[in-house]
């Protein structure tokens, strides 16, 4: 776009931080800083993308917020702790999309549709998380309302991942009998692989959304 200082595709991992993850928690960990040292050798990509981690339990810490990969000596750590609350989770993200895309729009930046990669091991502890999240993604009422794409791994049910994916093709599940340790360091990278094409798209003609499959993984589909 024109009069702009570029475009950027603000991105958030969401994460689970529930006491389950606790045997997991370095390979999540591990695999985000190898996301990072495979962004720092994609400088044209890296620069498209903001990127921002939260884990959620009971409540959410902000681990990183808006960063620009290439200027990040690494990444904070996520660590094990409390329960799974997932209207924590998007409760946060509401509060937090809209003044992230101002902020950016602010700085004079064309800012596309962010994308979060939510992954949890579990099941949500409260029942009132869908008001939450159909908030989140009501493009009518939450400025930069986002695309979700939804990684579940353990115990977490399918049903409940295709709810959490804002489109069928963006949700998956491990597959049965797949090692947790595995399987989050396949969806960091797919998400490594997803943030790189993605931001090769935003320099393009076409942008657009990219969003790998990880390897072990199936689409969810719910059972009717």
């Amino acid at each position: 776009m024109t009069g702009t200082r570029g475009n950027l595709l603000p991105v958030y991992v969401l994460a689970d931080e529930s006491g389950s993850m606790g045997p997991y928690i370095q390979d999540l960990n591990r695999g985000l800083a190898a996301l990072h040292e495979a962004l720092l050798g994609e400088p044209m990509a890296a620069a498209k993308v903001r990127f921002s981690i939260l884990g959620f339990a009971d409540d959410v810490h902000e681990r990183l917020r808006l960063a620009d990969l290439r200027r990040e000596n690494e990444l904070p750590a996520l660590y094990a702790r409390g329960r799974t609350s997932y209207h924590a989770a998007f409760t946060t993200l509401h509060r937090r999309i809209p003044q992230d895309v101002q902020a950016l729009k602010a700085e004079g930046y064309a800012v596309h549709r962010p994308a979060v990669f939510f992954l949890s091991d579990g099941q949500p502890t409260d029942e009132s998380w869908l008001d939450a999240y159909e908030l989140l993604i009501d493009r009518n009422r939450t400025p930069g309302a986002p695309n979700i794409i939804a990684c579940g791994i353990g115990q977490v049910e399918a049903a409940t991942i295709v709810q959490v994916a804002t489109q069928q093709e963006y949700g998956f599940g491990a597959m049965g009998g797949v090692d947790l340790g595995a399987a989050i360091a396949q969806f960091c990278t797919a998400l490594t692989k997803s943030i790189v094409e993605s931001g090769r798209a935003l320099g393009s003609a076409q942008p657009e959304l990219v969003v790998q499959q990880p390897a072990g993984f199936r689409m969810a589909i719910d059972v009717v």
